[in-house]
């Protein structure tokens, strides 16, 4: 099998404040939440997914909530989310409506070759909208406050930060068959150059930047920052295939996960960044139709039997 990851599956982030982050993503950014579950390693904690209208696989930003101090920010972590809108005019309007909500943002601005609004939400989630008019949309949202020539149209690019590239670098074009893109400078946002590494199609969507920034300290996990980032395998037997392929090149993996709403695949790179790679489906309308994603709190069906005991533990959001 010809193996190739077609871009960005979905990134989870961490959050201590569920009510304001549910807020923020849904209200000031017009996601619609698809799906309002639990972290399934840790039943007491909510996981938030925001998306398009049907949770399309690379639209979703996902949150763990987490009683947690904010995060340390240093190198070995994953430092900025991009989320892509359809137009530059788009970034404009969305800089006025964040500057509305309270948070600063400075002008929209070229950054490594793309127009992009830096921004960060109120637990210091570093977020770039990125213009992306050629990339891939997912399914405008009828019921979002933002209007739909504005609305987020799916992840991408993901930023890393990594005080070396080589070892990286050789798991990410030797095993995981990226291919380098570019290297750009880009000193708002990161103290060493920025290489871009590309997947399946490339563009924005399907895009990791690595920045090598050897004299920062290694950051420590916590609010405001990013849990993991995971790459788009199509079905089963695909992800079956990197599982062979990973254990061929010596990385060490959780073993294929059942997460219900997609089936996945963990391990980490040489400097501790947790990666996953995740199929395309089923989806989540597997237990819920798509009129009413996210309005109740879903459980896959291993949990079912202790729904009673687990909205028992939850905060109402």
């Amino acid at each position: 099998m010809d193996l190739e990851l077609s871009g960005i599956h979905h990134l989870t982030a961490v959050t201590a404040r569920a009510r304001d982050n549910t807020r923020f993503y849904t209200q000031a950014l017009g996601m619609r939440l698809v799906k309002k579950t639990v972290n399934q390693d840790d039943v007491s904690s909510y996981h938030l997914f925001y998306a398009d209208k049907v949770g399309s696989p690379g639209t979703d930003i996902t949150f763990f909530d987490w009683p947690v101090e904010r995060e340390r920010r240093g190198t070995r972590s994953i430092v900025r989310t991009g989320l892509r809108v359809g137009s530059e005019p788009s970034l404009a309007w969305w800089h006025e409506r964040l500057s509305a909500e309270g948070l600063t943002a400075a002008p929209p601005a070229v950054v490594g070759g793309r127009p992009m609004l830096l921004v960060e939400d109120a637990e210091g989630q570093r977020l770039a909208l990125v213009a992306d008019p050629d990339g891939p949309a997912g399914e405008p949202w009828d019921r979002s406050p933002v209007p739909v020539e504005h609305q987020i149209r799916g992840l991408g690019p993901i930023m890393l930060s990594v005080p070396a590239i080589d070892k990286l670098r050789s798991l990410l074009v030797e095993v995981l068959g990226m291919r380098e893109a570019g290297q750009y400078e880009a000193p708002e946002i990161a103290a060493g150059p920025v290489q871009v590494f590309a997947m399946g199609p490339g563009g924005a969507a399907a895009e990791l930047h690595v920045a090598i920034e050897p004299s920062k300290a290694p950051a420590m996990p916590g609010a405001g920052g990013v849990h993991h980032v995971a790459f788009r395998a199509r079905d089963g037997a695909e992800l079956t295939a990197w599982t062979k392929r990973l254990r061929e090149a010596r990385v060490a993996t959780s073993g294929e996960v059942e997460r219900y709403y997609f089936r996945s695949l963990y391990f980490r790179e040489p400097n501790g960044i947790l990666f996953e790679i995740a199929t395309d489906g089923p989806g989540f309308a597997a237990d819920e139709p798509v009129e009413a994603l996210g309005e109740r709190l879903a459980l896959p069906p291993f949990l079912e039997g202790r729904r009673a005991e687990i909205e028992a533990g939850l905060k109402p959001l």
